[in-house]
């Protein structure tokens, strides 16, 4: 069995030629990533304003939530980086997508095992790690819509970015 792996030839698959920029997917993807982008640079914004000190753990919030500069300046950060993706668009935003909401998601169980601690440096609250698993399972569904999945049809991108064998097999039938 060892043997047929090393002979095997690996295929790295490139999604970038595969999705053009006008596909609908590329919609999803840039919206996902912009209004979370814009959500988090305003609640940045707004907790700078509060003048909050910068590990504060007083309890201040910003748009319901708790924060201090560091988690305001973080969330700046973050919002803009998702902003680009968006403005980029494309494969770029669905993996920024879903590399942030894994880190999103991680960042929530981190806190939730920081409440009450004194190593809880961003000042968060339950309301916090709540925020932080919604926005996490936001975007990565978000950034898989369309790339992952059972049933996904023969004539999406990354169906046919993985089964390049099957692709050829129905040129035929499609006449060219």
């Amino acid at each position: 069995m060892a043997t047929h792996a090393a002979h095997t030839p690996r295929r790295r698959i490139e999604f970038d030629r595969h999705l053009p920029v006008d596909h609908r997917l590329n919609t999803v993807y840039r919206i996902g990533a912009g209004l979370i982008g814009a959500f988090l640079v305003a609640f940045g914004v707004l907790g700078l304003l509060n003048h909050i000190g910068f590990f504060s753990t007083g309890g201040a919030t910003a748009a319901g939530l708790n924060t201090n500069g560091a988690l305001s300046v973080l969330s700046i950060c973050i919002g803009a980086i998702l902003l680009i993706g968006m403005v980029i668009g494309g494969n770029v935003a669905s993996t920024l997508n879903m590399v942030l909401g894994v880190l999103f998601l991680l960042n929530g169980f981190l806190f939730l095992g920081l409440l009450d601690t004194a190593h809880n440096f961003l000042a968060f609250k339950i309301q916090n790690v709540l925020f932080s698993f919604v926005v996490g399972l936001l975007l990565m569904t978000f950034g898989m819509y369309g790339r992952v999945g059972s049933t996904l049809p023969h004539d999406n991108p990354y169906w046919r970015a993985r089964h390049p064998d099957a692709v050829e097999r129905e040129r035929p039938a499609d006449g060219g």
